[in-house]
């Protein structure tokens, strides 16, 4: 009998998706769901054909180069791949992939809740309400901005930013876009292009951010590009932490310069984010849980296994990204 591909898994996975694996591989699960270490990954990972981590792991080039030479394959449980360094993959012939497409509908769906949350002051008004500091009603009470008919800048057009238009379409938004390049017309579906985001920001009543973390996006949101936008925008992030300036964003909300942010992706989460963000009532703060559904944590986990069937088999997996 042929030996089965041994896996480490670095996290408690859907049982769908462990009980798939364990039908076909030989898989190392981490039973109690706790990160490992870059030790601990570089041991367990000892005769090991391929690990499946999350976007959780840092696999620096450091780690990758600690890795035992059995690691063929490094298949992500994540649209996200900043967490791997790929140059230093490539260099040891260690396939990377990752898991895109899947999760669009629902990280859309965090975003339109970001954005009306942010905008009708929804963490505020839930708190007053728990803490029983709900006494008295006016015009003035809890007043936030509306969202319905307003201006909606999208930064990165992909699939999960094509979503996010078409719920925002919902809302009678009008769609602004920048991105790499210009969709065609079936996909932008009527979204007003912009070749550069200096050009689009100071149209954005709603500013979200959808595009990657790569070296060219980090700090994408610094400032400079902050002061273009019109005085009392709202951002959205669904994307990476490291998009935004966390010093220019959380200064321009203490000054009124934004009304208000709605994020659900932080730098150096989950334990250590700017600590600005938690101090202000003008902040909407989701735990990164732009794919938390059942149905799509499920279906994360098969296009993973569906890539590592594919390279187990000799075939080319259909979300090889190095």
């Amino acid at each position: 009998m042929k030996k089965k591909f041994v896996v480490v898994v670095t996290r408690k996975l859907p049982q769908a998706v462990e009980d798939r694996l364990q039908l076909d591989y030989e898989p190392r699960f981490n039973a109690d769901d706790r990160q490992y270490s870059s030790d601990e990954l570089i041991l367990l990972a000892q005769g090991a054909d391929a690990i499946l981590p999350c976007h959780t792991e840092r696999l620096s080039a450091d780690v990758i180069a600690r890795l035992p030479g059995t690691v063929k394959a490094i298949v992500n449980y994540s649209v996200g791949f900043d967490h791997v360094d790929l140059a230093a993959a490539k260099s040891r012939n260690i396939i990377v992939t990752n898991t895109p497409d899947v999760l669009a509908d629902a990280t859309a769906e965090i975003a339109m809740l970001l954005i009306l949350g942010a905008a009708r002051r929804a963490s505020e008004g839930e708190r007053l309400v728990r803490a029983g500091k709900w006494q008295s009603w006016s015009p003035a009470f809890m007043v936030g901005r509306q969202v319905t008919g307003k201006r909606l800048g999208i930064i990165g057009m992909g699939r999960v930013g094509q979503v996010t238009a078409q719920r925002a379409r919902g809302f009678d938004m009008t769609i602004l876009y920048s991105n790499r390049s210009r969709l065609n017309p079936e996909l932008e579906k009527s979204a007003t292009y912009f070749e550069t985001i200096e050009a689009m920001l100071p149209h954005c009543d709603f500013l979200a951010l959808h595009c990657p973390s790569t070296p060219e996006t980090q700090n994408l949101l610094n400032a400079e590009r902050i002061a273009l936008l019109p005085d009392g925008a709202i951002v959205v992030n669904t994307a990476r932490g490291g998009i935004v300036d966390d010093d220019a964003l959380v200064s321009a909300l203490r000054t009124g310069k934004l009304a208000a942010a709605g994020l659900d992706v932080f730098n150096n989460e989950p334990g250590n984010i700017h600590p600005g963000y938690r101090d202000m009532d003008n902040t909407f703060l989701l735990p990164h849980i732009g794919s938390a559904t059942f149905e799509t944590r499920d279906a994360m986990g098969f296009r993973a296994l569906d890539n590592l069937d594919a390279i187990v088999s000799g075939r080319e997996p259909q979300d090889r990204v190095v």
